[in-house]
């Protein structure tokens, strides 16, 4: 391949890439808007233009659009625990880049609307829930997990078990503060109130809060 030849593949690429992303951020505004049963191809066609053969060629159907933009939540994620980029960060340093990349994930609105939807229809299409549950907070959850297994390894830190302390971070991250912004009592933090809450996250979680007077 010569370079003219690699650079037009390249543009392709960014381009097929940057058409997926609206495809996805299409499909979060009318899932959130007309919850999942009542979303249709052709709504998310409107609103991003298109044609059904390319969304399912992308994407296969309504279920598979769904599970790629949660996948694409989990990944964003998960980019701040990929091992090359902790390499020379101390726990306390990777857990607020987890952190934060957790916060600004469910504050997103994108998010809350996925999240509302899977609440929602969660009866009638437990597949989204379960879809919901492994692509997101479950990945998320386990590859904290596997992070602690490393610092406990290390001797920094004394866990018995590393998927429920996850479990715990990913909980006090979400805190109540998600539930408001879902409910739709309050709008979601801005850069720093929510860096605030995930450093007083993390060190209640690395430090607890008994007296050590």
């Amino acid at each position: 391949m010569n370079e003219v030849t690699g650079a037009m593949v390249a543009v392709k690429s960014d381009r097929a890439l940057g058409r997926r992303e609206a495809l996805l951020a299409a499909a979060a505004e009318v899932f959130f808007e007309q919850g999942y049963a009542a979303t249709s191809i052709d709504a998310i066609i409107e609103r991003v233009g298109g044609s059904k053969r390319n969304i399912y060629n992308e994407f296969g159907s309504k279920e598979g659009m769904f599970t790629a933009l949660v996948s694409k939540f989990a990944e964003d994620v998960l980019s701040s625990l990929v091992i090359d980029e902790i390499k020379g960060r101390n726990l306390r340093e990777t857990l607020i880049a987890f952190g934060e990349h957790l916060m600004g994930a469910y504050m997103s609105p994108a998010l809350i609307g996925v999240y509302r939807t899977v609440v929602a229809e969660a009866n009638r299409y437990p597949t989204l829930g379960r879809t919901f549950y492994e692509n997101g907070p479950a990945r998320a959850t386990g590859r904290l997990a596997e992070v602690l297994e490393a610092a406990e390894a290390r001797g920094e830190i004394d866990a018995d078990d590393c998927f429920r302390a996850a479990s715990h971070f990913v909980g006090m991250i979400r805190d109540n503060l998600h539930l408001q912004v879902v409910l739709g009592l309050r709008p979601p933090p801005d850069a720093d109130e929510a860096r605030i809450a995930v450093l007083s996250a993390v060190d209640v979680f690395l430090n607890g809060v008994a007296s050590h007077r």
